[in-house]
């Protein structure tokens, strides 16, 4: 199986100089959360959530709105790409290092697709329990936490998400994407002298997703990957009455073998 089986080709892209507001009306609007940067038709970068929380959160932006700052001034310069004949084998020795999570797949100098860990999802065949793979010890956020630290919480660890908890129970999970909206809304709407003020009095349960998408620890991790692809979500609180453990989809990934 090589990566041209699997990539998707009706690939969503922006121009460098398009305004990061329009950047976030495409990733809204077709409910992605990263997108490849190209200037004059040829690849040069991607813009994530992650990207765009962190410069939007940073001192030095805050006070530039997104309708002034443009796709490439938050994209990512250092990306990965492939070629449509490269066997899927490859892909997955470098499931879970650093760096961004899509694969621009270029052939003769042209963008011809991309590759995410959603396109490898419908590999996974595993019918062991989800337990047997889940991370334990979770990383968590109360609602009444500010979204500040919340994005740091994310930063420090590079994790995309987090379960939101109280007494035990899972309320929500907050990702990269839902503190990029707070963000951006603020800049939209209050004058620069007050965003400091309102952006540290945002809470996490006013951007938080809830109720949250959760899975048992019984469930077979096949049944995780199906859950993950038709709600489109990248992780899943383990819950059996209260959290014991979160799955992603690089979990998930690490367990396909092909024949």
């Amino acid at each position: 199986m090589i990566i041209r089986d699997i990539m998707s080709t009706d690939v969503i892209y922006v121009d460098k100089n398009e305004s990061l507001e329009h950047v976030l009306y495409i990733m809204e609007k077709n409910n992605i959360t990263k997108v490849p940067v190209v200037e004059n038709g040829k690849p040069i970068g991607i813009i994530t959530d992650g990207e765009i929380a962190y410069k939007l959160g940073s001192f030095r932006k805050r006070d530039v709105t997104p309708s002034h700052m443009h796709a490439s001034s938050v994209m990512l310069k250092r990306y990965s790409n492939t070629t449509p004949d490269t066997p899927i084998g490859e892909i997955l020795k470098t499931v879970g290092l650093p760096g961004p999570t899509m694969l621009l797949v270029i052939e003769n100098k042209k963008l011809v697709g991309v590759l995410t860990k959603a396109d490898l999802l419908p590999l996974v065949k595993d019918n062991r329990s989800v337990k047997s793979i889940m991370t334990k010890n979770v990383i968590t956020v109360s609602p009444d936490d500010r979204i500040i630290h919340a994005r740091r919480v994310l930063i420090d660890n590079n994790i995309a998400r987090l379960p939101v908890i109280s007494n035990g129970n899972v309320l929500g999970v907050i990702a990269e994407m839902d503190i990029v909206k707070a963000l951006a809304e603020v800049k939209r709407s209050i004058s620069f002298g007050h965003q400091k003020h309102q952006i540290e009095e945002i809470l996490v349960r006013n951007a938080m997703n809830s109720p949250a998408i959760t899975i048992s620890p019984n469930s077979r991790i096949s049944n995780a990957a199906d859950t993950m692809l038709k709600q489109n979500v990248g992780g899943l609180p383990v819950v059996n009455g209260r959290l014991v453990g979160i799955i992603t989809r690089t979990d998930l990934i690490r367990t396909i073998k092909l024949s």
